[in-house]
C-alpha cells in the first residue's frame, strides 16, 4: 500500500474517508497482529502511514529519526518513508490542541487529570504542559511512579477542574462503559475524551449533562489527519479544510432520529430519507418483531407493556449503537430515559410533531386504537418528546415534504 493507517483492530475507523476527502490519495485500513508487525516495518512498503493502538510507541524501534514532539512524547501516529529510511511524527498533538482551543477549554494554571497511560496519554500530558496546566496527573489501573490509581484520583484528587479520557472506554461496540464517575470532581469545569465513536461517549453526555464543557475526538481525528497531510505531501491543506470535513463526517455519521405519536409517519418518512440518503432504515418495532416472534398486540396482549417497554430498550440500545443510519422508533420509546441518552449517543433527534386530529387509530397500535386514545397519548407523552427532542419538525404537510425539512435541518 501506499498510504494507509496500522492499528491491530481498525473495524469503524472514520481515517479512510477523512483522508480521502482531504487528498486524492487511495488509503488503506491495515489491520496488523503484533506479530506481524515487526515483518510490515521491516518491509518499509509504503510511502507514508498513521498509526494507531496499540503500535504508537511499537513502531519507533523501525524509525530512523522522530520529530520534536513525537521525541518529547514517546509516542508516533505518522510514520513517512524517505528513500527507505522511515521518520516518525506526533500529529496527535496538533490534533488534541486544536480540539482543546475549538471547545474553548482553558487548562492554563488548571488541575488536570489524564485516564490512560498509552501513547495518546503521553500526547495529553505534553499538550497540557505547552497549554500551561498548573498539575497534571495521569490516572491507570495500576499505581507507578508517573500514575495514580482511580481510587487515589478520585479520593486524594476530587478538585481536578479538566479530565481528558485517553483509554477506550466507551468506544464501539463497548459503548456502555464511562471510565470514570464525574460526580466525584465537584470542581470538574470540562472533560475531553479522545474517543470519537460514538460521537457521544458516555463521560462526555455526563459532562453535558451537567453543563460542563465536553467534546469528543472526532475534531482531534481531523485535525491531526490534516497535519498528517501535510507531512505525507509537505504542502500545506486548504485553508479551512479541518472544520469542513469535520462537519461533513459529523452529519454524515451522526443518526437521524424520528420520534412521535404512533400514526405520525415516521416509518414512511424515516425509509424515504433513507432512500434518499442512501442509508439503511432502521426501525426499532420491526427489532421488537423480530428478537420475540410476535407482532407487538400479541406482546402487549400475552406479556403486558411492561415487558414490551424491556424489549424496546434492548432494541433502542442496538439500533443506536449504529451511525449513519436513519432510526424510527415506537411512540413511547421516549418514555425510558435510557431510550434516549442511548439514541443521542449517535443520533439526532427529530421529534415529528404531528396534530393529534391528523392521526388516525390502528388496531396494530395497542395504545392507540381509537381516537380518545390517541389524545390521551398525545397530551401525556408531548412535553417529553419535546424534551427528547434535538428539533422539532412541523408534522401536517405531505411526507415529502418533511422529509425534505429533516434533511435540510441535518445538514445545513
Amino acid at each position: 500500500m501506499e498510504y494507509g493507517c496500522i492499528a491491530q483492530h481498525l473495524p469503524h475507523s472514520f481515517s479512510k474517508e477523512i483522508h480521502e476527502k482531504i487528498g486524492s490519495y487511495n488509503y488503506i485500513l491495515k489491520e496488523l497482529a503484533p506479530d506481524e508487525l515487526s515483518s510490515f516495518m521491516e518491509a518499509r512498503d509504503f510511502k507514508a502511514i498513521n498509526v494507531t493502538i496499540p503500535y504508537k510507541q511499537a513502531v519507533i524501534p523501525y524509525l530512523y529519526k522522530m520529530d520534536e514532539f513525537a521525541d518529547k512524547i514517546g509516542a508516533v501516529n505518522t510514520v513517512v518513508n524517505c528513500d527507505g529510511k522511515l521518520y516518525g511524527y506526533n500529529t496527535d498533538f496538533y490534533g488534541l490542541k486544536a480540539l482543546i482551543n475549538r471547545a474553548g477549554i482553558d487548562v492554563k494554571n488548571k488541575k488536570t487529570i489524564i485516564l490512560g497511560s498509552g501513547g495518546t496519554s503521553k500526547t495529553a500530558n505534553a499538550v497540557l504542559q505547552e497549554l500551561g496546566a498548573k498539575e497534571i496527573l495521569t490516572v491507570s489501573r495500576k499505581i507507578s511512579e508517573t500514575s495514580v490509581t482511580y481510587k487515589i484520583a478520585a479520593t486524594l484528587h476530587s478538585d481536578a477542574q479538566i479530565i481528558i479520557n485517553t483509554t477506550p472506554v466507551g468506544m464501539f461496540p463497548n459503548t456502555d462503559g464511562c471510565p470514570i464517575d464525574i460526580e466525584l470532581f465537584p470542581k470538574l469545569e470540562a472533560v475531553i475524551d479522545a474517543v470519537y465513536n460514538p460521537l457521544t461517549t458516555n463521560i462526555v453526555s455526563a459532562a453535558k449533562n451537567k453543563g460542563l464543557k465536553a467534546e469528543n475526538g472526532l475534531y482531534m481525528l481531523v485535525a491531526q489527519a490534516v497535519k498528517a497531510y501535510e507531512i505525507f505531501m509537505d504542502t500545506a491543506a486548504a485553508e479551512g479544510i479541518t472544520e469542513k470535513i469535520f462537519n461533513e463526517i459529523f452529519s454524515d455519521k451522526q443518526n437521524i432520529v424520528l420520534i412521535g405519536m404512533p400514526g405520525s409517519g415516521k416509518t414512511t418518512i424515516g425509509k424515504l430519507l433513507a432512500k434518499k440518503l442512501g442509508r439503511e432504515f432502521i426501525d426499532t418495532d420491526d427489532l421488537i418483531i423480530k428478537s420475540a416472534g410476535k407482532e407487538i398486540p400479541d406482546i402487549f396482549n400475552e406479556y403486558g407493556e411492561e415487558h414490551f417497554r424491556k424489549l424496546e430498550v434492548e432494541a433502542v440500545k442496538e439500533a443506536a449503537k449504529n451511525s449513519n443510519k436513519v432510526i424510527a422508533t415506537g411512540g413511547g420509546a421516549i418514555l425510558r430515559s435510557e431510550n434516549i441518552k442511548a439514541l443521542k449517543m449517535n443520533g439526532k433527534i427529530y421529534f415529528l410533531n404531528r396534530s393529534p386530529e391528523l392521526l388516525l387509530p390502528t388496531d396494530d397500535r395497542p395504545l392507540a386504537r381509537d381516537t380518545e386514545a390517541i389524545y390521551k397519548r398525545y397530551n401525556e407523552r408531548y412535553d417529553k418528546y419535546i424534551s427528547a427532542a434535538d428539533e422539532t419538525v412541523p408534522d401536517n404537510t405531505d411526507v415529502f415534504t418533511v422529509a425534505n425539512d429533516i434533511e435540510r435541518r441535518h445538514f445545513s
